[in-house]
């Protein structure tokens, strides 16, 4: 025993008092984050209610890995942190982890504003006006949560958020609130919007992936790609536009994105659309190995107007299935290669 302890046992600590101090020392004491796990996600902290989350949140570093146990966060979340490259900060829980942003007239349930390097997976999102929004923030992945029930879009990455994952997630019922503007994932911004998000320049959230989603119910685009936007890829996903308001299921009106291997029903009229809102925009953007299910005169891949003349490719691998029969004649108004 050392000579601090002997001098605290003889000065009355007891056995009581002396526990306490070894808590303290081995940081077990009272405001110690408790720490465990949760199925399918990394040992971390657990974290429980709306206002505790708010503060980890608040206080968050890189390479915490925060736990949602069970149960629904009441309020709107903002994440206003980094982590790093090589030491990322996850928020992580089961789909009974649900972040409830309450009416769909305003806010967003999950706010990332200028927040680089996060992991959100598993939760489920609902409510708020909007769902997840990422606002200059990038190099995060959005994996496997549930986005559901939002007055407009249900995932939106904006104002120069790049690089960023949104995979194996599923978006459903969004529109509530505002059908114009209820697209299921939705990547920049329309450039009448430039100067009040990204002082009139163009929106340049790029090098986004989109991959392996499921989204269905939404009242406009499943998904749709803006203007200004640059090198993204849309992957893997499944849409069902049936009740949308829209006239294809994915709109493009970006550059140099590629959409491959998607699989869509539900179109009121073609499976994809570019288009060149602006000059400069809307061209070379390549399409392969998509299947769609179209209206009679809808196309697999609708190239529109003067985008035809923009060095986009449709190969001729894309499908639009008429009542479930192949056509193969109806790629592209401009011919496959």
């Amino acid at each position: 025993m050392s000579a601090r302890w002997r001098q605290m046992v003889r000065g009355g600590v007891g056995v009581l008092g002396l526990l306490g101090v070894l808590l303290l020392a081995s940081g077990c004491g009272a405001g110690a984050p408790e720490r465990g796990s949760l199925p399918g996600c990394p040992d971390g902290e657990l974290v429980s209610g709306a206002s505790q989350l708010v503060d980890r949140l608040a206080s968050a570093a890189p390479g915490d890995v925060l736990l949602l146990r069970p149960g629904t966060y009441e309020g709107h979340f903002v994440i206003d942190r980094s982590g790093s490259a090589t030491a990322p900060v996850v928020l992580c829980g089961g789909r009974d982890a649900v972040l409830d942003g309450g009416s769909t007239a305003d806010g967003y349930a999950l706010h990332l504003e200028g927040a680089d390097h996060w992991r959100v997976t598993g939760v489920t999102v609902r409510g708020a006006a909007k769902g997840i929004v990422l606002d200059g923030s990038s190099d995060n992945e959005i994996v496997g949560v549930a986005v559901e029930r939002t007055g407009e879009e249900g995932v939106h990455l904006r104002r120069h958020s790049s690089r960023n994952i949104v995979r194996d997630s599923t978006v459903t019922g969004t529109g509530l609130a505002r059908r114009d503007i209820g697209e299921g994932i939705y990547v920049g911004s329309a450039e009448g919007s430039w100067c009040r998000l990204t002082s009139c320049e163009p929106d340049r959230s790029d090098g986004n992936r989109v991959v392996g989603n499921r989204v269905s119910e939404t009242s406009a685009e499943p998904i749709d790609v803006k203007e200004g936007t640059t090198g993204g890829l849309l992957s893997g996903n499944h849409l069902d536009g049936t009740g949308s308001d829209a006239d294809s299921l994915i709109d493009v009106k970006g550059n140099g994105w590629t959409v491959e291997g998607t699989i869509g029903a539900g179109s009121s009229g073609d499976g994809a659309a570019v288009y060149r809102i602006l000059d400069g925009w809307g061209q070379g953007n390549v399409f392969r190995g998509n299947r769609f299910e179209v209206p009679a005169s809808g196309w697999a891949v609708q190239i529109v107007g003067p985008a035809r003349s923009q060095g986009n490719l449709v190969d001729c691998t894309n499908v639009a299935a008429v009542s479930g029969r192949p056509e193969t004649a109806r790629v592209t108004p401009g011919g496959c290669r």
